[in-house]
């Protein structure tokens, strides 16, 4: 079976929101990714992708969003050989001031233009990807 993660391309005023991942975290801790996080087994449910991101969101960073759009899935295995299926939903920010709310999760927010993104040496190619699909998305709706 798959663990199903969803993330959030969260987009403000000409940037994007990152965090840094606990240095606690089993799998990727200190890198740098989008917010979100696992869905909950809830038994028969509907729109169980879109409310565990707003979660997600709000208990790691403690922000609301508007979610947009679906941009892109991928599946990856985790460090400890979980399988992982991958859900990236464009957002836009709606309120709140981000910060590392859940410290067991996450060290530090950033925000970064799509630029600094690309530029960064340290990023990995799938999370560069959802983001330049994502401002692509974003270009088209406005």
């Amino acid at each position: 079976m798959f663990i199903v993660n969803v993330e959030g391309a969260i987009y403000r005023g000409g940037e994007w929101l990152l965090i840094r991942r606990s240095e606690k975290e089993e799998h990727a801790g200190g890198a740098l990714s989008l917010v979100g996080g696992k869905c909950e087994k809830e038994g028969t449910t509907s729109d169980i992708l879109e409310r565990t991101l707003l979660r997600e969101i709000y208990e790691e960073v403690g922000i609301e969003v508007t979610i947009q759009q679906y941009v892109n899935s991928s599946s990856f295995i985790t460090d400890a050989g979980q399988h992982v299926v991958d859900i990236v939903f464009l957002c836009r920010h709606k309120s709140g001031e981000p910060y590392a709310k859940s410290i067991d999760e996450v060290d530090e927010v950033l925000w970064m233009t799509t630029n600094e993104i690309m530029d960064h040496s340290h990023l990995p190619g799938f999370i560069k990807k959802n983001i330049e699909l994502a401002s692509l998305l974003l270009k088209e709706r406005f």
